[in-house]
């Protein structure tokens, strides 16, 4: 996860970006933490997805098979 700083940051460019526009280290500052956020986010959509379990109103588990399969790998349940 990615520190408040760090978000606050991004936040702040990117309004300057909308309103003054950046400096060409500010563009890079900008594209350098956005892809630090979006590695951040991937990372841990990642491992939430591949901890579900998925069960349907009558009880039954209907996880994706190929989510049991790396589940089963990474031996999580």
């Amino acid at each position: 996860m990615l520190s408040k700083e760090k978000i606050a940051r991004i936040n702040l460019l990117s309004k300057k970006a909308k309103g003054q526009g950046l400096t060409e280290d500010e563009a890079k500052e900008q594209s350098r933490l956005r892809r630090e956020y979006l590695e951040s986010f991937r990372s841990s959509m990642k491992s939430t997805i591949e901890t579900v379990r998925v069960i349907d109103p009558n009880g039954n588990d209907v996880t994706p098979q190929k989510v049991r399969d790396v589940q089963d790998r990474k031996r999580l349940h």
